[in-house]
């Protein structure tokens, strides 16, 4: 066949004697000409442009700028080139019915897509690179192809072509759109006048993008990039050559920070304010709030949610369509008739009855919705991160406004704060996420309803039925499963806490052989949590199986009533458009029982949030507002501070202070010069109208030291808040001298310290000064104990850091205070925690010297009164009244009596202090910092550990191997952890879910061949058997459907029933083995790694691995089902998959990469916000006293914004991955279609293929959601690995527990032959050959400097070390043959820090139950503790707190004693037991160890010599050697003994 531009059938084709427009050929052909003429002119630019432009070709951000009309002019675009693709349809389908081939039909049109394409890429370029000159040949473009097309337009009408026809609606609608797109460009000219115009435009890209820390560029980008995330593959991409780090996500853009966000809710919420101002039990309503400031982007997320719905029942619609219409041509394919070209004009029915118009329509309905979909996703997910910021801000600023009365008396509690900021914001958030749903559910159920209605009729509504039957029961399970999740919390919780004191206590439980008792009521706990487990497992897997099953017994009922109500057979078309309708109804019912339950958490939490925000705030005392003039001056500039005020230029935290300090005034001065501070006539109380502090008159002398003195609660450093304004005002003033700076340095009674380095809690913002920070170190004597730390004043400490004594921390926070650069200093008791070297050294260097030095008013509460001859003014208190003021001479002539008392009270003081001299408890503190500290080394090593994997192949340093790692799935641990659950469960769930997804692939494939069946074989039927055929169909019908039901419950419990297993399993391993690890492991590893194991991890293996395996299993096997049986229906799809698959490899491949990295970006930036609001909460007082608020709330800002950002970008990639997979979903829905229709047989195999294509579309982004979740997931189990291969300590001993003799050992004879102990054997031994020989009763004393090895000597008693040569015998036996457990069990050991569980007394002293409670008495009598015991409620069953707690230091180590004698046990160990207790304690332990324990063989190794001066043998060693070993009396007897100049040095 010749081809020709107008046809050669038609002899008037070149026919113009009715005049040249007359011909419908030539005005075809004059359209070609703009299309033409625009590319000749834009091709050249483009690539001389990109030609120059490709040193660059990612053009920097900052050029990003959007002409006027830019997302109207993208939109536009694409509607033209669809109608392109609709013209150049329709030109072919007209072209196939003609003789001959008219190009002139459909050539145009292609030339037109073309340059369509071409325009907007050209666009795109001049927009970039800012040059909009060149716009004038897209303006020239425009024109022209207006004319043009108006010119066809024209001549249409004046043919007489009416509107039925498909080619004159498609020219009308290209002139409008032409006309349209001309509008745009004339506005570009108007607004940026670069062309006409004298004076051009000038225009700066926006803010975010001059800043080159912003790389969030969603906001900026084009409209194609903004739908299909593009700008995103850069970052992904990098992902795969270095790790992702807060640095490479860069700042948040200014309309997304918190700030901006805040400022916004804010306003709306005051607004709320007003409104109910006059309404007193009216409330402000949080729900009006958000919607003011958040409620346009969440409209606009509905509107494309319900664009994508309308659209998803477009694949129904076109599947019944193209089902049709193949049934119909292969039917009819005889009487096709050509037609004349005279009459060449399709109507739009005819169009759309073509198969592949179909599935073009298809192909771009779907790619439409999916980018609609992830569009309103997207929107909702960073309005939900902008509210929450905004939420974050609000509470922040209330926290710091909360009174302090409101915390301490418990009505708001830190726990309270820390939900609301952990749990409450993030439940609206997840709401906000989930709402849109709440509307644009409904109208898709009730939408798809009618599409089946008409397609069905009646029967549809049964099936229907059945799923809105069984929705409430969703909702039923939804509610329960919340409901076990609560309980296996509380289960957990309990559980750890046993779990952190075994941790805690692990020496003394191993020193003691308790191990199993504290293991078994861990495991009883955590049997009770398996338990709730359990449960959980059994609605997850409920809930899972209704979803399957739910579309299966839909489908089934309303088949089976179609079959029975109807004459008529069932349609292959109608069959698959309801099937893939009822797959579309699911989704939504499935997901309403999900968003309902957070609806109702969500007003829930808007209820607390509410109860906070209106809860008591702070007075605002007038000279409170008396911040810097600096900030009150900036904020009168612009005292209507909008987020447009917000500027770059001023920091954020004067804004902040501007915003908030609107309302403050300017104190007023006072006259009185020498006065810092006067309150007069002042009536202060906590929260309530009693007064707590009542006629309070003072004055606080300038640049004096003043003491406040009283007995313990007289209202002391209540006065001091008073003063700060804490309390509140019930009468009276407080008055401050002017010239004192705004803020107070003050350290509280109980020490405050910031989770940040030793430097940043010393400094506390202000500016470093080297001299003065080394002077307040001194004073504070904090040098030793910093020289302690591993990175010395760089070392974090607080929550998360280095845990330091009650005295270190102490005495940071009195450096805090001195360091400030402030006229007053408040210090509230700071002598407390301190012993007396380092008491008389603060008064002395730090109060004495460096504050009276720099003229500083100093406000002193303390108990000390030996420090009163210092102080220059004197304020003594009692029940919260003034009982004396003035100066101590002044006390002493009026007040006699009281200053008698005074003295009487100093001299007791000074006898406790010549008592304390002994007691050196700052040397003991930096001894357990040392001992914290002195596994650094191995520290490190655990770390490494965990990345030991990595290390291995990174020795050759190579890129290519650290990559090949990033990508790799752990499918090593995977099947560790499928394992660990027991072959059977695995060979279960792996064959039911195989099973399942068969039988579901049979019921659609029975389907599929009754249909085409029915309609094959109609005319025979009828005539011989009408119901037989019928029945029999129904009936396998309903029997796989019964199957596919039946397994789907089947499936979903045995992934949830091997998930229970291999967590029970992974626990019960994991506790064994670390409870038998050796000692050392608990030196070398921090607790909270331990711990971390025990909580985050097991919860993960818990309660989240097992869903994903399921969902990861479901969706892969209904792809590879999908695809085998569209590869079974036409085998030519398998050739368009290779490049498909390859496609999706890559994505997942790089996908799964950068998740991570983004996960863990995500949740080690959330740690750092929480825990600085739970500091805040907690140093209130402090804070305020130090006017840092603005300083704090930056820092919650900048944390916000971080975690955000995180965030953000994980959606951002989430919605990449999707928009992808989507794609490639849609490409093979095409495929699918278009071989199928070419190569298809069968009607009923065509409907199927086309379902299961569609369905890949959705699951297709789970499959690989699932595998980075499951990476993620398995690093848990990766880390509770590595713990399992540690080795254990050897429990089994040589002998047989029945070869020892029951009364071991009797005498306590013990010989020490050539001992070698060292703690592993990689390290230098800590003990040479030590030999000795200690008769049975002998009372022996060790002793030695630090590190000399006693503490080793004691613990190789017990075998807690390595013995590598030489022996132990005791009474005859040597212990390395023992089993451990028997020798441990069999001696007494009392150690340096005392360790009681939480429980009752009698638990503590005899765990194993195995004493009487007359035994118990007798013990706690022989401890001194008799008395006290008994005046407790409950008596032996009394209860002990964590640790504890509620007995002081001294009376837990009497009970340490009263263990060890109940354990009737010939040998008894003292490590070093008195050296955190007080002396008359520790008189009462010596004299009970002289008398109780005189007939058995006490080893003591102490720490102060005179507490071995009256032992029967003293043994003196260094460094791991014994250097004297004799009676006491000998060794001071000889003058240059060690141990002599050791009791020199000690008197």
């Amino acid at each position: 066949m010749k081809v020709a531009f107008c046809g050669n059938d038609n002899t008037s084709a070149y026919d113009i004697s009715a005049g040249v427009l007359k011909n419908v050929c030539f005005v075809d052909a004059l359209n070609l000409v703009p299309h033409v003429f625009l590319l000749f002119i834009t091709f050249p630019i483009l690539f001389i442009g990109w030609g120059s432009q490709s040193s660059k070709v990612q053009i920097h951000h900052n050029t990003w700028l959007h002409f006027p009309g830019h997302n109207l002019r993208w939109i536009l675009t694409f509607t033209l080139l669809f109608v392109h693709v609709c013209e150049i349809a329709e030109g072919i389908v007209s072209d196939t019915q003609m003789k001959s081939r008219h190009l002139h039909l459909f050539l145009p049109a292609i030339m037109g897509f073309v340059a369509a394409t071409t325009a907007i890429v050209y666009y795109h370029n001049i927009e970039t690179s800012n040059f909009p000159k060149l716009l004038l040949a897209l303006f020239l473009y425009w024109i022209m192809a207006f004319v043009t097309k108006t010119i066809k337009l024209v001549r249409y009408c004046e043919d007489g072509v009416s509107f039925s026809q498909l080619r004159f609606c498609i020219t009308g609608i290209m002139v409008i759109l032409y006309g349209l797109l001309m509008a745009v460009e004339i506005n570009v000219v108007r607004v940026r006048r670069y062309v006409f115009f004298m004076n051009p435009q000038k225009v700066k890209p926006p803010e975010d993008l001059q800043d080159l820390g912003v790389r969030f560029l969603q906001p900026f980008v084009n409209l194609l990039s903004k739908a299909t995330y593009w700008w995103m593959n850069t970052l992904i991409i990098s992902a795969h050559k270095k790790p992702i780090d807060l640095k490479a996500i860069g700042k948040l853009p200014i309309a997304m920070r918190a700030l901006t966000n805040y400022v916004c809710l804010k306003e709306a919420y005051e607004e709320q304010k007003k409104k109910v101002a006059n309404q007193p039990n009216k409330i402000p309503s949080i729900w009006l709030a958000m919607y003011r400031a958040f409620g346009r982007p969440i409209l606009l997320s509905s509107t494309f949610r319900y664009l994508a719905d309308l659209l998803g029942f477009a694949g129904p619609l076109c599947i019944s369509g193209i089902v049709q219409g193949f049934q119909n041509t292969s039917q009819n394919d005889t009487n096709t008739i050509k037609k004349d070209p005279s009459d060449s004009y399709l109507s739009s029915q005819d169009f759309l009855r073509n198969v592949y118009v179909l599935a073009v329509l298809l192909f771009l309905a779907l790619i439409l919705q999916r980018t609609f979909l992830q569009a309103s996703y997207y929107v909702t997910i960073e309005t939900g991160i902008n509210l929450r910021g905004a939420l974050l801000a609000m509470i922040y600023n209330k926290i710091l406004r909360l009174s302090t009365s409101n915390l301490s008396m418990g009505e708001m509690t830190l726990g309270q704060i820390n939900n609301l900021v952990a749990i409450e914001t993030n439940q609206l958030m997840w709401f906000l996420f989930l709402c849109p749903n709440l509307w644009a559910m409904p109208v898709q159920i009730i939408m798809g309803v009618i599409l089946l209605y008409n397609l069905l009729g009646e029967s549809a509504l049964v099936g229907a039925a059945v799923i809105l039957l069984l929705a409430p029961i969703q909702y039923f399970i939804a509610t329960k499963l919340a409901e076990a999740q609560k309980s296996t919390l509380d289960y957990s919780t309990e559980r750890l806490k046993k779990t952190n004191e075994i941790l805690k206590g692990i020496k003394l439980l191993k020193l003691y052989a308790w191990e199993h008792i504290f293991c078994a009521s861990v495991e009883e706990t955590r049997t009770k949590e398996l338990i709730s487990l359990k449960t959980f497992a059994l609605y997850t897997s409920l809930s899972i199986f209704m979803n399957a099953a739910i579309p299966i017994a839909a489908v089934l009922a309303t088949f089976v009533t179609y079959e029975y109500s109807n004459d008529m057979t069932l349609q292959p078309a109608q069959a698959f458009a309801s099937l893939s309708l009822f797959h579309i109804l699911v989704t939504p019912l499935f997901l309403l029982s999900t968003v309902v339950r957070f609806a109702v958490k969500a007003i829930v939490s808007v209820q607390k949030l509410n109860e906070f925000l209106i809860s008591d705030e702070i007075g605002d005392d007038s000279w409170r507002n008396g911040e810097s003039s600096v900030t009150y001056e900036s904020c009168k500039k612009h005292t209507g501070l909008h987020t447009k005020a917000i500027n770059r230029k001023q920091p954020l935290r004067h804004q902040l202070d501007s915003y908030e300090q609107l309302s403050r005034r300017q104190p007023h001065p006072l006259e009185i010069d020498d006065v810092a501070i006067k309150v007069t006539n002042g009536y202060f109380s906590w929260g309530s109208s009693i007064a707590t502090l009542s006629n309070i008159n003072i004055r606080i002398p300038t640049g004096q030291m003043t003491m406040i003195v009283g007995q313990v609660g007289c209202g002391k450093s209540s006065l001091l808040l008073a003063i700060l304004g804490e309390m509140q005002t019930l009468e009276g003033k407080v008055h401050w001298n002017n010239r004192n700076r705004y803020s107070v340095a003050y350290a509280a009674q109980k020490p405050w310290l910031l989770n940040a380095t030793v430097e940043e809690n010393i400094i506390f913002g202000s500016p470093f000064n080297k001299q003065r920070y080394k002077a307040v170190t001194d004073a504070c004597s904090l040098q030793p104990d910093i020289d302690l730390l591993p990175f010395g004043d760089q070392t974090e400490i607080g929550e998360r850091g280095i845990n330091l004594s009650g005295g270190q921390r102490q005495r940071i926070c009195v450096a805090r205070a001195l360091y400030q650069n402030t006229n007053i200093v408040f210090l509230d008791d700071p002598f407390s925690a301190l012993d007396i070297h380092l008491s008389d050294h603060l008064m002395q260097e730090g109060i004495l010297k460096f504050l009276q030095e720099d003229k500083r008013t100093l406000i002193l509460v303390t108990h000390k009164l030996q420090y009163l001859p210092h102080a220059d003014w004197i304020i003594a208190m009692k029940d919260g009244y003034v009982l004396r003021e003035g100066t101590l001479k002044d006390i002493q002539t009026k007040d006699i009596e009281l200053y008698e008392h005074w003295k009487t009270l100093m001299n007791r003081q000074d006898q406790e202090l010549e008592k304390d001299m002994e007691t050196d408890q700052t040397t003991l503190e930096r001894k357990t910092l040392r001992r914290a500290m002195y596994p650094r080394e191995s520290k490190a090593q655990l770390e490494d550990e965990d990345e030991e994997e990595e290390e291995e192949e990174d020795d050759d340093d190579n890129m290519s191997t650290v990559m090949r790692l990033r990508t790799k799935m752990p499918w090593k641990t995977c099947w560790r952890y499928l394992t660990s659950g027991g072959f059977f469960l695995l060979f279960l769930m792996i064959f039911s879910k195989l099973l399942k997804h068969s039988v579901i692939v049979a019921i659609d494939y029975w389907l599929a061949r009754w249909t085409s069946m029915d309609n094959e074989n109609k005319t025979v039927n009828i005539t011989v058997f009408p119901h037989s055929n019928k029945s029999y169909h129904v009936a396998v019908f309903s029997i796989l459907c019964g199957a596919g039901i039946v397994l789907c419950l089947i499936t979903s419990l045995t992934v949830e029933w091997m998930g229970l297993t291999a967590a029970k399993n992974v626990h019960h391993n994991l506790l064994n083995k670390i409870i038998l690890g050796p000692i050392r492991f608990f030196d070398t590893t921090p607790l909270g790694l331990i711990l971390n194991r025990f909580s985050a991890d097991t919860n993960i293996i818990d309660q989240h691995i097992p869903p994903t395996v399921e969902s990861l299993t479901r969706s892969t096997l209904l792809c590879l089902s999908a695809i085998g049986m569209i590869s079974y229906a036409t085998p030519w799809f398998l050739v368009a998959l290779v490049p498909l698959g390859v496609a999706f490899y890559f994505i997942q491949k790089y996908f799964r990469v950068a998740s991570k990295d983004l996960q863990e970006l995500d949740d080690s930036t959330q740690l750092p916000l929480l825990c600085h609001f739970s500091e805040t909460a907690e140093g209130l007082t402090t804070i305020r006293a130090f006017r840092q608020e603005a300083r704090f709330k930056q820092r919650m800002l900048e944390l916000t914004d971080t975690n955000n950002i995180a965030y953000l970008f994980l959606s951002a990639a989430n919605r990449w991955l999707e928009v992808r997979t989507d794609y490639l979903g849609a490409c093979i829905v095409l495929t699918a279609a278009v071989t199928s229709i070419t190569h298809g047989s069968d009607s009923g195999l065509l409907g199927l293929g086309l379902l299961y294509a569609l369905t890949i579309t959705n699951y297709l982004n789970w499959v690989v959601r699932n595998l980075a979740d499951l990476e993620v997931q398995m690093g848990a189990v990766k880390k509770v690995n590595s713990f399992l291969n540690m080795e254990s300590e050897n429990y089994e001993g040589n002998m047989d527990p029945s070869q020892v003799p029951e009364d071991w050992p009797q005498e306590g004879e013990i010989k020490i032959e050539n001992l070698c102990v060292r703690y592993e054997n990689n390290l230098k031994p800590v003990l040479k050959h030590v030999k000795a020989y200690i008769k049975p009763g002998q009372k022996v004393g060790i002793c030695g400097r630090t590190g000399s090895g006693k503490s080793s000597l004691s613990l190789a008693f017990f075998r807690m070390v390595d013995i590598f040569d030489g022996k132990i015998v005791i009474d005859g036996i040597d212990i390395c043959k023992l089993p451990l457990h028997t020798l441990r069990s069999r001696l007494s050991i009392i150690l340096q820090d005392p360790i009681l569980f939480s429980g009752s007394i009698r638990f503590n002293l005899d765990p194993e139950c195995k004493c009487t409670d007359d035994r118990l008495w007798e013990a706690l009598e022989i401890a001194q503790l008799k008395n006290m015991v008994k005046s407790l409620p409950g008596g032996l069953d009394a209860v002990v707190t964590e640790g504890g707690e509620n007995f002081s230091v001294g009376q837990r180590q009497l009970f340490c004693l009263a263990r060890a004698f109940v354990r009737k046990s010939s040998i008894l160990i003292m490590d070093e037991a008195t050296a955190s207790i007080d002396m008359a304690t520790e008189n009462i332990l010596q004299k009970v160890v002289m008398t109780a324990f005189v007939d058995r063989t006490v080893v003591t190794i102490a720490h102060r010599v005179h507490t071995i001066l009256t032992a029967d043998l003293v043994i003196v060693m260094k460094r791991g050697n014994i250097l004297e070993n004799d009676t006491p009396e000998n060794l001071l007897s000889q003058e240059d003994s060690i141990f002599a100049s050791f009791v020199r040095a000690d008197m």
